[in-house]
């Protein structure tokens, strides 16, 4: 029987975790500090840890014990995408955000203690691909990957991996150009909702005065020129993902209907008193703080809490340039493929050259740089054409 200790300084915590963790059939035990948790280990063992962050961080520092080969699951009140990187590269197994969704946690649970049982065999170990899957190059509705092996990157496709398959709404945060998009399309292609349409909105782009209509349709008549009936999104996404773009710049009076929508799962037209049933999976995606838009009175804190019942922060290309190559790789093939001409070869250190950019424009403009670089350079890019070609990019 699989043995679980849990250390954490809350006491409800504990007895939380323990009931729901002997319900399923584990053997628990639990500690409120590190010099309890020491004592029990060495006493007893134990086929896993859960932790709060805070005690992990003082675990790290003393030079602690439980990181061998016992597997590690780290809890925080206030996830943050640098913190958990920290953990998973310390020894941490998976790292969860409180309130806990149980379900996340047993599939972790299961996943941690499967791969010690592997690992415990002769002559095998697990890959990171088990627990980082990689999605393939393109899906069959022709979704493309995820570029990327750092640190970072991997992190948000194994929430993508847990994350999809639930129904939880996903709010996706970051800097502009990071893939955001990308992001919501895979948590739509790896749902139980795949078969069904993706719809997006691009809040920002539309006037705050189309945008209730653009969301929710309009009846004929509505206003001068509805000379037709119309579905908005909420409707035309019926059985699969609404993903709303910059969210943050939505009206506060569009806001108060989308509210609606997801706590009733219900909607009307525009000039229409009718009620429409819906079922739709909400992502949504910002490059705002949105607490600070709440504190600003432009956003609706209530409804900020619908959507965030799981935050994906994606990463800055700053954050993950030991990516940069494999990117490279990437467009190289992709924009010599669409301008029909031979795959060009970089030079390492032109390779170097390009990582030492800030890329505030992220993958983005990189892309960019890229294509430039692919019509101006001849077979092979050196490091004089990325010195010559991109004198308008920000360096570190």
């Amino acid at each position: 029987m699989i043995r679980i200790l849990i250390v954490d300084k809350q006491r409800s915590i504990r007895n939380i975790l323990r009931e729901r963790l002997e319900f399923e059939g584990y053997t628990v035990e639990t500690a409120e500090s590190l010099t309890e948790a020491n004592a029990l280990y060495d006493k007893r063992g134990s086929d896993l840890v859960i932790v709060e962050n805070v005690l992990m961080y003082e675990y790290l520092d003393n030079g602690g014990r439980l990181t061998g080969k016992t597997p590690i699951i780290v809890i925080s009140d206030d996830p943050q995408i640098r913190e958990a990187v920290f953990a998973m590269r310390n020894g941490a197994y998976d790292y969860l955000g409180k309130p806990l969704d149980m379900n996340l946690l047993f599939a972790s649970i299961k996943e941690a203690c499967g791969e010690k049982k592997e690992e415990e065999k002769p002559k095998r170990t697990v890959s990171a691909s088990v627990v980082f899957k990689k999605p393939k190059a393109k899906s069959k509705s022709g979704v493309p990957e995820i570029v990327g092996e750092s640190d970072e990157i991997m992190f948000v496709k194994k929430l993508i991996e847990k994350v999809a398959p639930s129904e939880a709404r996903v709010l996706v945060t970051g800097a502009n150009g990071t893939g955001k998009e990308l992001v919501a399309k895979w948590l739509h292609e790896k749902s139980l909702r795949a078969g069904g349409p993706f719809v997006e909105v691009n809040c920002a782009a539309i006037p705050s005065e189309l945008i209730e209509s653009e969301l929710f349709g309009h009846e004929k008549g509505a206003f001068t020129s509805a000379i037709k009936q119309r579905k908005g999104k909420f409707e035309q996404a019926d059985g699969g993902t609404l993903f709303l773009d910059e969210i943050g710049d939505m009206s506060l009076s569009a806001q108060a209907k989308v509210l609606r929508a997801l706590q009733e799962n219900k909607i009307s037209r525009v000039g229409s008193d009718v009620d429409i049933s819906v079922n739709v999976r909400v992502v949504s995606a910002t490059n705002k703080n949105l607490r600070e838009e709440i504190q600003k009175g432009n956003f609706r804190e209530d409804l900020y809490h619908r959507l965030s019942v799981i935050v994906i922060r994606v990463p800055s290309l700053i954050d993950r340039i030991d990516d940069i190559p494999l990117l490279i790789g990437h467009f190289m093939d992709k924009i010599c493929e669409e301008y029909g001409i031979p795959t060009k070869s970089v030079k390492a250190d032109a390779v170097k050259e390009l990582q030492t950019f800030a890329w505030t424009g992220n993958i983005r403009e990189l892309r960019n740089v890229m294509e430039r670089l692919i019509i101006l350079s001849g077979d092979e890019i050196t490091m004089d054409d990325v010195r010559a070609y991109t004198s308008s990019v920000i360096r570190q």
